[in-house]
């Protein structure tokens, strides 16, 4: 596995016009905050709607997917000026990018975006690893396993997006986090979730006649 961290003056343009407290993409700003927001609120609240606990499952890993692509390909990069991701290159090795907008387009961010961004990505998992702890003290084996994706999620966000604005580093657990999470998404969310809605057959009664 390698890894690149650029500082690319040809990163497209994102529309950043000045320096403001204003919010310039308020449409952004909201769809970084509604799917994380959502799925925190129907696993806090979902027993009081439902006793399926198939159905929260998949609600909330539903959410949480739909967070972790925004977040990673859309928010980051009109909010921020970042963008990370992975490729497999000619020789088959999987090549981490961890991207920033240059230091002029940087300064022409809006302040506002930027701070409810980085708020949005650092309460995530904040939120998820409280909730990891609580649910691992009650015995709620069956949802800690719903906890460790919105942990795991949220978290390869969080650490990718630091890589990007801190610089390269040596650091391994950002690959791992980030690795596992892209993994996660690309081969397991769906094959999960229709597995959950396969039905087990139901035994046949016997007849027992003398």
């Amino acid at each position: 596995m390698s890894q690149a961290y650029v500082d690319n003056s040809s990163f497209q343009d994102f529309g950043f016009d000045e320096n403001s407290a204003r919010i310039k993409h308020p449409i952004v700003t909201c769809f970084h905050l509604i799917f994380k927001t959502l799925a925190l609120l129907v696993y806090l609240l979902c027993n009081f709607f439902s006793d399926s606990f198939i159905g929260n499952f998949v609600t909330v890993t539903l959410l949480l997917s739909l967070d972790f692509w925004t977040v990673k390909n859309i928010t980051g990069r009109m909010m921020v000026g970042l963008r990370w991701w992975n490729y497999i290159n000619d020789d088959g090795v999987s090549v981490w990018v961890f991207e920033a907008r240059n230091g002029d387009a940087q300064q022409k961010i809006s302040t506002t975006e930027s701070r409810i961004f980085w708020a949005g990505l650092i309460f995530a998992p904040v939120m998820w690893t409280l909730f990891f702890f609580t649910a691992f003290f009650r015995f709620s084996f069956s949802w800690l396993i719903l906890v460790a994706i919105g942990l795991t999620l949220s978290t390869s966000n969080l650490l990718g997006y630091l890589r990007c604005k801190m610089g390269k580093s040596d650091e391994p657990v950002t690959n791992l986090v980030s690795g596992m999470a892209n993994q996660y998404m690309q081969k397991r969310v769906m094959q999960n979730m229709m597995g959950m809605f396969k039905s087990t057959p139901a035994p046949q009664a016997t007849n027992l006649t003398v």
